[in-house]
């Protein structure tokens, strides 16, 4: 028996590559480059928290294998979830709003998770409030993305320090959809540790958008992990201009990912627009493939 270790799946997540646009100009002498977060093995940037989440209430003893997990989800982290408790051997019920598309909810019945669907007109709020009252019957344990500081923390843990080593320290402009705000909370914190000139810069759907992974949330529902003073700027993102760069991105660079990437694309340009000589990176959070069934790739 050989004593070579070979990694798992759980080994693979992080480490995604970093590319630099090539095609789509950039103005103003800027580089802005793309974190492929679709790289991960469930396919999007929020493989990091869901496995964080995970791995560290089970060592807190919050959680043991056998145990049901709940939680609400628009898709990308449900599928990370569904993926992480199957590694780890949790069940896992996962709570969204029925207009999501249909490849996430298969992706997370392939993983073996439970789907329960609220209307599109609860929408998160209403998954949310869902997990939260099945948890009070004892039902499961739920994970609650926005407020559990374990989210950010596995950015602050890997995406900001993959970040800052892959660009050689030279990054100056971060960009990022604004969800639960895991990503730029925890990244945020990071690179400012290493640099406070770091601008750190939030989207969020302009009035009217749907963009899935990006929201602006009611006071109410703001996720407590949220802190303002990490976040230099806010930028509103149209629905159509998040589109038609995720259709520009697959066309024009071979980037192949869904809605809020393009939105985090028009940002990192919108930055490049006014500033000079400065690095930008931006998350290209998922891949395509999971919103082919809603038709914004078909041809326009």
């Amino acid at each position: 028996m050989t004593t070579r270790h070979y990694p798992t799946i759980a080994d693979c997540v992080g480490q995604t590559p970093l590319v630099r646009l090539q095609r789509i100009s950039v103005p103003n002498n800027n580089l802005v480059l793309c974190k492929l977060e679709g790289n991960n093995p469930a396919g999007s940037v929020k493989d990091r928290p869901a496995l964080s989440m995970i791995s560290l209430a089970e060592a807190r003893g919050t959680i043991r294998p056998g145990d049901t997990l709940i939680e609400a989800t628009s898709g990308n982290t449900g599928i990370a979830l569904a993926m992480a408790a199957a590694i780890k051997g949790y069940r896992m019920k996962l709570i969204m709003p029925a207009n999501m598309s249909q490849e996430r909810k298969s992706a997370m019945s392939a993983y073996g998770a439970e789907l329960i669907e609220v209307s599109r007109e609860e929408g998160m709020e209403g998954a949310r409030d869902l997990a939260l009252t099945l948890q009070a019957q004892g039902e499961g344990v739920v994970l609650d993305q926005f407020s559990n500081p374990d989210n950010p923390e596995a950015h602050y843990r890997t995406t900001g320090p993959e970040l800052w080593q892959q660009t050689g320290g030279e990054i100056t402009h971060f960009v990022s959809s604004m969800g639960t705000t895991g990503t730029i909370m925890g990244t945020s914190r990071y690179l400012k540790e290493q640099n406070p000139d770091i601008q750190i810069i939030g989207l969020q759907p302009a009035d009217g958008a749907a963009i899935p992974g990006i929201r602006r949330w009611p006071e109410a529902y703001l996720p407590s992990i949220f802190e303002r003073p990490r976040v230099d700027w806010v930028l509103d993102i149209q629905q159509q201009d998040a589109e038609n760069m995720m259709r520009r991105l697959a066309r024009e660079e071979g980037i192949f990912a869904g809605v809020s990437s393009g939105g985090s694309v028009v940002g990192a340009l919108q930055v490049a627009e006014q500033t000079e000589n400065a690095t930008i990176v931006c998350i290209i959070c998922d891949r395509g493939d999971r919103y082919l069934s809603t038709g914004v790739f078909d041809p326009r």
